[in-house]
């Protein structure tokens, strides 16, 4: 059996596992276990019993899971805010993961739906949500789109320039509506996972900053078609704590409370952005103590202030889709691929020459090498085109073999896609049994937001089918592309 070392080629929060097959809680979906054969059942069916009907890449969501994650988020935010007087509201990110079903699962959930494009209202209403639940975004809204959302009765349009004040205010006069609509101010403050920078400004395409905020709702409150209902911020995304937005909700009170002289400002909308565990090294706080500590925050400006304590609304997306979602994959080939470690620091990271630059990397002598290491690349079926997070963000992820288990020594491997491209890589970094080979079926967690929602056709692959399980039961959420619908496309083969 192979040496247990940690691979030094491993990134410092990768720890060596002491069982390659663990499915590790809080980052697959609840409903996901491995049975005594080694078969992983997510909802009570089995993965090899999706990938016979359905084939891979398959996106599945475990529809028990995003609906529970659904009411715990919100019943979380209500109740820290019902107890300093208030109450919340949430709206799911439809940007996240949106099809007809995750629609009615956030309706029966008693959340709103949050879309920033026209197609997303198209589905959010095609799907049977009330208009008045559903709240419009974007930076940029076509004139058509603001007239569909409109006349559709859309409740809440946030408002991100002062050029699209006049615009949603003439179409709203146009068709005799008195529309709501929330202002979105950038706060100052920017959050990423457990970190958040506070500044006079940001360099952002969203929103207007803080000092420009007073003239904009007077502008608003100037048009008789306009019910100005609030303000709006959003600090950024998969964030671990509350810091970023207790400091956020601060500041936005402050203008809010300046506000208040020239009429009500009944909601401030905090946004989402609450963050979720890719991995097991990800440790992200519990939505109850964020809520909590939010509420903290609103009742002491609020009384510092001396103002009421508004109603509060949220717009969680990840956090609830996130976790729910897994893609299956067939490993194809597996490499493995000798790297030198021990690299002098001076030229390289010391994780490896490949961290150092080309310079570097060459001027490294034999005297500077403390010997070297395998990376085994495990490419799969899919790539890029079904989750571009790691290419675009370097976003980590976890991956396991799910078919099967092994009592196989750990390896490190290196989860590769089958583009043409060397930035396709699915899964950075983590550990399988050493024996995984091709036609193993492997399976990535975490991947219900941003995954579909990102997904393309490059090099002319087809996008996977999502398909939902409960219950011991599976059916096609979206189905998936085809070779023919591709080829459709092209008017260059319309005569042939």
């Amino acid at each position: 059996m192979a040496s247990r070392a940690a691979n030094p080629l491993a990134p410092s929060w990768l720890t060596l596992p002491a069982d390659a097959n663990e499915l590790s809680a809080g980052v697959w979906p609840a409903g996901a276990e491995r049975r005594d054969d080694g078969v992983v059942e997510i909802a009570g069916v089995a993965v090899t019993d999706l990938t016979a009907s359905f084939g891979t890449p398959l996106y599945v969501v475990d529809e028990g899971t995003a609906r529970a994650n659904a009411v715990r988020i919100s019943t979380a935010l209500n109740d820290a805010m019902t107890a300093i007087g208030s109450s919340a509201s949430c709206y799911y990110a439809g940007k996240a993961f949106l099809s007809a079903d995750v629609v009615r699962w956030m309706l029966d959930a008693g959340l709103g739906i949050d879309v920033c494009s026209g197609g997303e209202l198209a589905l959010a209403l095609a799907a049977g949500a009330p208009p008045a639940r559903i709240g419009f975004h974007g930076n940029n809204k076509s004139q058509t789109e603001i007239a569909r959302a409109v006349t559709s009765g859309v409740g809440t349009i946030v408002l991100d320039s002062l050029q699209e004040i006049e615009r949603v205010a003439a179409a709203a006069t146009r068709h005799g509506v008195r529309q709501g609509v929330r202002l979105r101010i950038n706060s100052g403050v920017h959050a990423q996972t457990h970190d958040f920078l506070a500044t006079a400004h940001e360099d952002q395409k969203f929103g207007l900053t803080l000092d420009a905020a007073e003239d904009a709702v007077a502008a608003i409150r100037a048009h008789d078609s306009l019910d100005f209902v609030g303000l709006h911020c959003h600090i950024g995304s998969q964030i671990f704590d509350a810091g970023g937005f207790s400091e956020s909700a601060h500041r936005m009170l402050a203008v809010h409370a300046r506000l208040l002289d020239g009429g009500p400002v009944p909601t401030l909308n905090l946004g989402g952005g609450f963050g979720i565990a890719y991995t097991a090294a990800d440790e992200p706080t519990a939505i109850e103590t964020i809520a909590a500590r939010i509420a903290e925050t609103v009742a002491a400006t609020c009384a510092e202030l001396d103002i009421p304590v508004p109603a509060l609304a949220f717009e969680p997306g990840r956090s609830i889709i996130g976790q729910a979602g897994v893609t299956l994959y067939t490993v194809g080939t597996t490499k493995d691929v000798t790297v030198e470690v021990g690299v002098d620091p001076d030229l390289g990271t010391g994780s490896g020459a490949e961290g150092a630059t080309d310079g570097a990397a060459a001027a490294v002598h034999e005297s500077d090498r403390a010997g070297s290491a395998v990376r085994r690349y495990v490419s799969v079926d899919g790539g890029m085109s079904d989750n571009a997070r790691p290419s675009l963000y370097g976003a980590d992820y976890t991956v396991r073999v799910v078919d099967r288990a092994s009592d196989a020594a750990p390896q490190l491997v290196r989860l590769a896609g089958k583009h043409c491209e060397s930035g396709d890589i699915v899964v950075n970094a983590d550990y399988l049994p050493g024996d995984v080979r091709p036609g193993d079926l492997v399976a990535v967690p975490a991947t219900g937001a941003y995954c579909f929602s990102l997904a393309s056709n490059y090099n002319f692959l087809t996008r996977p089918p999502v398909v939902a399980v409960s219950d011991g039961r599976a059916r096609i959420l979206v189905h998936g592309d085809t070779e023919d619908q591709l080829l459709a496309r092209d008017a260059g083969l319309d005569q042939r």
